[in-house]
């Protein structure tokens, strides 16, 4: 560890940290509760992300009333809080208690692929739950291969590097070079993939919940590169704290072909598909439709008239 975090102006970065890693030794459904909780008041105080939260429900789910997507957003709300609270237990827990807590769905499907040395990437879009499935599936599955982001607060991007790495995950900078990532994959190393995030105009526009969409197209090329079969995987809460599924869903096919916009927009029904069977633990607070195609105007308020409205 570099011993600049421990210098004083870091010491409330650390004393939260403690308090995450104190609160992953709770009970399992004390943390739900206590995140639903947390989750239900966020939901009102948190003006602007509520905001995006509807109106990408107005956009996804046109049949549904005003109503119903309201109530919508204060389950979203209420399972952002779960991921929120049981973010220490994915920093503290050992194999054993992961074991108890997350449920591996048709896990026969990842299984097979590893044990005859198939090159893979597995494919998990933004769902709350996607943190504890993470290392779920490095503790109890295959260790994984991590594209990251550097995170601002350097005591919390040390501890979220530190965790994710505990069980013998390989971290990647998105910075990084590329050959490095694809020899990770040939020497068998599952690449955990989160494919679902507004990339600005680097993206190539497809259709998601119906609206053109900037998307990353890197998944074919990725799969080309490395000779790799891509399996989605869904991460879902249960209800009342029973815990976590993760589900190995069948591989994208045919993937990938020789049309890149046409594998990009297979991935994105492929999420489309699981957002429907768990509308309110996808990741609605994200800006996901903030890049527009050329003459295509803004589909949400700049952030200068959204905080004028609080």
């Amino acid at each position: 560890m570099d011993r600049r975090l421990l210098s004083p102006r870091h010491w409330p970065s650390w004393l939260l940290v403690g308090g995450f890693c104190l609160s992953g030794f709770l009970p399992f459904p004390l943390l739900w509760a206590l995140g639903m909780g947390i989750g239900y008041v966020g939901y009102f105080l948190a003006g602007a992300r509520r905001r995006v939260a509807l109106r990408n429900l107005a956009l996804c789910f046109p049949d549904l009333t005003d109503r119903a997507r309201r109530g919508l957003a204060v389950w979203h709300f209420g399972y952002l809080g779960v991921a929120v609270c049981t973010q220490g237990l994915v920093w503290v827990s050992s194999r054993r208690r992961l074991e108890r807590i997350v449920k591996l769905r048709h896990r026969e499907r990842v299984d097979e692929p590893l044990r005859n040395r198939r090159n893979l990437i597995v494919m998990v879009p933004h769902f709350v739950g996607l943190e504890l499935g993470g290392a779920a599936f490095t503790a109890l599955v295959h260790p994984g291969l991590y594209m990251y982001q550097k995170i601002r607060n350097p005591v919390i991007d040390h501890q979220m590097h530190r965790s994710r790495s505990r069980f013998g995950a390989v971290s990647i900078e998105r910075s990084d070079d590329l050959r490095r990532m694809v020899r990770e994959i040939h020497k068998g190393t599952p690449l955990f993939y989160l494919p679902d995030q507004d990339p600005g105009r680097r993206g190539i526009f497809v259709p998601f919940c119906g609206t053109p969409t900037a998307t990353v197209p890197m998944l074919s090329r990725f799969a080309r590169l490395s000779k790799a079969q891509v399996i989605p995987v869904h991460t879902r809460y249960l209800p009342w704290g029973r815990g976590l599924e993760l589900i190995f869903d069948p591989p994208l096919d045919p993937f990938p072909t020789a049309d890149q916009a046409a594998d990009t927009a297979l991935m994105n029904r492929t999420i489309e598909a699981r957002i429907r069977t768990t509308p309110e633990q996808y990741f609605w607070v994200h800006r996901r439709f903030k890049t527009r195609p050329p003459g295509e105007p803004p589909i949400y308020p700049s952030r200068r008239r959204a905080g004028r409205k609080i």
